[in-house]
């Protein structure tokens, strides 16, 4: 055995028996993947990922994706054996426990270290295609002295199996977005036993047929998979490095079967695998020597960083770079600022699709961090803007993407560019097709990236492509999402608004909901001179029209809807009833205003009606238990627009009455 080879194997068996020992500490992990990939992490993090532990924020840092992050006690390892000031020590030893960093999977608010947070599978491996994405983007921006580094992703079976698997190593292959690596641990077992039970499908294959390039190793065999990586690294497409592995290696009783994979390996397979590997210190402690050499990888890192920092400084780009890297969080407001200006002057009556695209064109225009897309819906969505030339493999400076059907894909990657920084980054599709989005769109929330979901043909009104197109329950739901800001704007000036909240979000992504069809534009007077101070849909929700005679009854609605409601107050104080119209464009920062604002928008002396075409549950946090919800709690049909709202009775005449009926008790 070699010196080179004797090393790495103890580098190797550090992250086994830290791994093993940590998830027997917590009667609670998965230690087969840590220890079955521990030979493949360790040549690449010694001789090939770029990275500086003290600087883990580092722009031109290579990223490392562990996709497979049931396995996180991999990550968790490597971090604190290179060198990272997190996690401790003391922080693995309470793996998963109340308090630490190391949670069950890898979270990257929790450790900088972490690039995103993965576990639900799949999904690390797409958001990693963004991450590829946005460097090769800023790579043709500031040129190869300021943006040249890679994109390292280890996933499992799992993470091949699932369907945005299809949709992202398919967006990768397209864009040719050769400096992006997966490893693939190819251990044949998943969490119910052999692969054989659920697959036989050819994945080497797939991936070539796909347009990748693909190498296979040992995966425990240092040489060969040195020489899989080399060979990954010349080819201009991306590579899939299939590593045959055994999960749980080192563990010589439950090695390569499914007892690894999920449950703590007992006292007495730990005692054995400790033999097998010939390691023998205590848990949590790691021998001098070994120690030593894995912070020798940061130490490497840390020369490239400086480099780097030179060629920096002599490329003359770093004012621009480091600007361009700040975000638009400052500047969206101001980009606005004579748009809407010029709104409030000449009145426009569009569908809010339309109204996103015209307050997109100024913004795409000065900020260029934007990069937007489509999921095959760009005449739909209306998510491209003259400043946005297509972003593709022979012109990555381009922003805007055309994502194809990959809805679920779209969000992942638009995850990942996020994440990675530089980019900003808005797609688009039908409201309905959230649901392809969900579980990405919750990792946006949970990761806390300002990612901003453009959503268009918000309710029934779209009319005649009917119920599988209309959403009915999607707005409500959304709003369930912890830290998701679901904006639904009623005309021009709304949207220019929830635009500017959106992008002024960094660490909470957004949902806009907009509308096929055209609604006119109620906001104007008193907005000529519109500043950032002066948004109203920063309120979450705001009295649009006070009533002129007593206030009887609060009208609050969404979108579309408030029209409706300025006619039904309109009728309503025909007959002397008085009638305040609210716009609620944004329930969540509604919810964090004071108790005194909300008491104000909301006073407790009058009838409070709730008016938005989709489900009534959740209104009556607004209007109370004896107020009125006038919603859609059923499946839509298919018909032009206007019939639809007669027919489900979202109209003035409709609603009247039962606001009458109400009040005469």
């Amino acid at each position: 055995m070699s010196l080179d080879t004797a090393r790495l194997q103890n580098m190797a068996n550090a992250i086994r028996a830290l791994s093993m020992d940590a998830v027997q500490a917590a009667n609670s992990g998965h230690p087969g993947m840590p220890m079955g990939m521990a030979d493949v992490a360790s040549v690449m993090w010694s001789k090939y990922l770029k990275f500086d532990p003290a600087a883990p924020e580092w722009a031109d840092r290579d990223r490392f994706v562990l996709s497979a992050g049931h396995g996180s006690m991999l990550i968790y390892s490597l971090l604190n054996l290179s060198g990272y000031a997190s996690p401790t020590m003391e922080d693995i030893r309470n793996f998963r426990q109340l308090g630490s960093p190391c949670a069950g999977h890898p979270e990257n608010f929790l450790i900088p270290g972490v690039e995103c947070t993965t576990g639900p599978l799949g999904q690390g491996l797409a958001m990693a295609v963004g991450m590829a994405m946005a460097e090769r983007h800023l790579n043709a921006l500031f040129g190869d002295e300021v943006v040249n580094h890679r994109t390292w992703v280890i996933a499992g079976d799992g993470c091949l199996m699932e369907g945005i698997n299809h949709e992202a190593i398919g967006l990768a292959a397209h864009l040719k977005l050769g400096k992006m690596n997966v490893f693939w641990d190819d251990n044949q077992i998943t969490i119910d036993g052999s692969t054989d039970l659920s697959t036989s499908e050819n994945i080497k294959a797939r991936y070539e047929a796909t347009g990748w390039h693909v190498v296979s190793c040992d995966g425990h065999d240092y040489a060969d998979i040195e020489r899989a990586i080399d060979e990954a690294l010349a080819h201009e497409r991306p590579s899939l490095i299939a590593c045959k592995t055994v999960i749980g290696k080192g563990a010589p009783n439950k090695q390569g079967t499914s007892a690894t994979h999920g449950a703590p390996l007992g006292p007495e397979e730990i005692a054995a695998a400790r033999v097998e590997l010939g390691w023998d210190s205590a848990p949590f402690e790691v021998p001098d020597q070994i120690a030593a050499d894995w912070r020798a990888t940061g130490e490497r890192g840390a020369a490239a960083h400086s480099a780097w920092k030179e060629r920096l400084t002599a490329s003359g780009k770093r004012a621009d770079f480091e600007n361009h890297m700040k975000g638009v969080s400052d500047l969206a407001a101001p980009a606005l600022e004579e748009y809407i200006a010029a709104l409030a002057a000449d009145p426009k009556k569009v569908a809010t699709r339309k109204a996103s695209e015209m307050a997109l064109g100024p913004l795409t225009e000065k900020l260029p961090q934007l990069i937007g897309g489509s999921a095959d819906l760009t005449g739909s969505n209306n998510t491209k803007t003259p400043s946005t030339e297509p972003f593709l493999a022979d012109n990555y400076a381009g922003r805007y993407v055309y994502y194809g059907i990959r809805e679920f894909g779209m969000a992942a990657a638009m995850n990942g560019m996020a994440l990675h920084g530089g980019v900003v980054p808005y797609g688009g599709t039908f409201l309905i097709f959230s649901d392809y989005c969900r579980n990405a769109i919750r990792l946006s929330a949970l990761q806390q990236v300002g990612v901003v979901y453009v959503m268009t043909h918000d309710s029934i009104g779209l009319g005649e492509d009917g119920p599988t197109h209309q959403p009915v329950e999607q707005v409500m739901s959304l709003r369930l999402v912890p830290n998701l800001n679901v904006y639904r704007p009623c005309d021009t000036i709304e949207t220019a608004e929830c635009w500017a909240l959106a992008l002024q979000t960094p660490e909470t992504p957004s949902v806009l909901a907009l509308s096929r069809q055209n609604l006119p534009q109620l906001r104007g007077v008193g907005d000529e001179s519109w500043s950032a101070l002066s948004n109203r849909s920063a309120k979450g929700a705001y009295r649009l029209v006070s009533a002129t005679a007593d206030r009887k009854v609060v009208l609050v609605a969404t979108g579309s809807e408030v029209e409706l409601a300025t006619d039904v107050a309109s009728a309503l104080e025909e007959q002397g009833i008085g009638a305040d119209v609210v716009s609620m464009p944004c329930m969540e920062l509604f919810a964090q205003q004071d108790a005194a604002y909300r008491a104000d928008v909301f006073p407790a002396d009058c009838l409070k009606v709730s008016i938005e075409a989709g489900s009534t549950l959740g209104w009556e946090r607004y209007v109370g238990q004896d107020g009125l919800t006038i919603g859609l709690d059923r499946f839509g049909a298919s018909a032009p627009a206007g019939e639809l709202f007669a027919k489900f009775g979202f109209t003035a005449d409709a609603i009247v009455p039962q606001i009458v009926n109400k009040l005469n008790g």
